[in-house]
């Protein structure tokens, strides 16, 4: 489910250090991007920060919940993105400094397809 009106709101209000942050629905879900990159997903408004080895540690807490999935031919695939603590919508800041963290995950994580994408060649 997308990210009901209120919510998408104050993820605006709350987010709003870190720069330009937009929402867009996609795919039944919710993508949070700043500056054009999505560094979290909002699914029946839980928020979902962007994972990967270099955040892995700073989000241990987070770890603990199941990462979001969605199934596939009866099988559960796990996305890199996991659900951010409730407390941190009572701690500002620290909601911020998450976020931050899932950002430099997702700007990694893209620097690394736009490396990895195989160039064409113009044709004559």
């Amino acid at each position: 489910m997308v990210a009901s009106d209120s919510f998408a709101e104050f993820l605006r209000e709350q987010l709003a250090p870190l720069g330009r942050v937009t929402l867009r629905r996609m795919f039944g879900k919710t993508g949070v991007f700043c500056d054009g990159v999505m560094f979290a997903v909002v699914a029946d408004n839980m928020l979902y920060l962007r994972l990967d080895d270099h955040n892995r540690a700073a989000f241990a807490e987070a770890l603990a919940s199941p990462l979001l999935n969605y199934e596939k031919k009866g099988a559960t695939i796990d996305l890199a993105f996991c659900r951010a603590p409730e407390r941190l919508f009572d701690e500002t800041d620290e909601l911020v400094a998450w976020a931050r963290l899932a950002l430099a995950a997702a700007r990694r994580v893209a620097a690394k397809r736009k490396r990895a994408a195989p160039r064409r060649k113009s044709k004559p």
